[in-house]
């Protein structure tokens, strides 16, 4: 198994360039927060579980993947998980499942537009393209330099 250094390590030769690391920033969390309310939003019988419940276990398995590779990122993306969880709820009384469903649809969108025209700068293609598992890296991964600029560790 691949140690998350490894994976940080590979995905950042992929990530160089200043404009593309900026529209990262910009645009991955909120792809992580559109998967997520577009999650919340599946219509669950409430007999069967809470509204929200697909959401809950897809971070679950995510946060599972994480502490596998670093217990210190697994930590930090679990308290990320729950903020973006929380403002999901929110949004979803506000506006109701199908709006919500539109909203994170369009910010879906949106966000891989930037993510997409960083790359054209970066001059690459997305990690992903190779591995499916660089998905769950570039959460990772921002949040590994914010943990660095916030003086919380340097190592995964």
């Amino acid at each position: 198994m691949r140690t998350m250094q490894e994976w940080l390590d590979s995905y950042s030769s992929d990530h160089r360039n200043p404009t593309n690391q900026r529209l990262h920033w910009l645009c991955v969390p909120p792809i992580v927060w559109s998967v997520i309310a577009l999650l919340w939003a599946i219509p669950i019988p409430a007999s069967l579980a809470r509204q929200g419940s697909w959401a809950v276990l897809v971070m679950v398995l995510a946060f599972y993947w994480y502490w596998q590779r670093s217990r210190r990122l697994a930590t930090a993306l679990l308290v990320a998980f729950a903020v973006l969880g929380l403002i999901t709820h929110v949004l979803y009384e506000r506006l109701g499942a199908e709006h919500l469903c539109y909203l994170a649809v369009i910010v879906f969108v949106i966000a891989w537009i930037g993510q997409f025209i960083g790359h054209h700068y970066e001059g690459r293609r997305p990690s992903f393209l190779t591995d499916m598992s660089y998905l769950l890296i570039g959460p990772a991964w921002l949040m590994e330099k914010l943990l660095r600029k916030l003086g919380l560790g340097a190592s995964a």
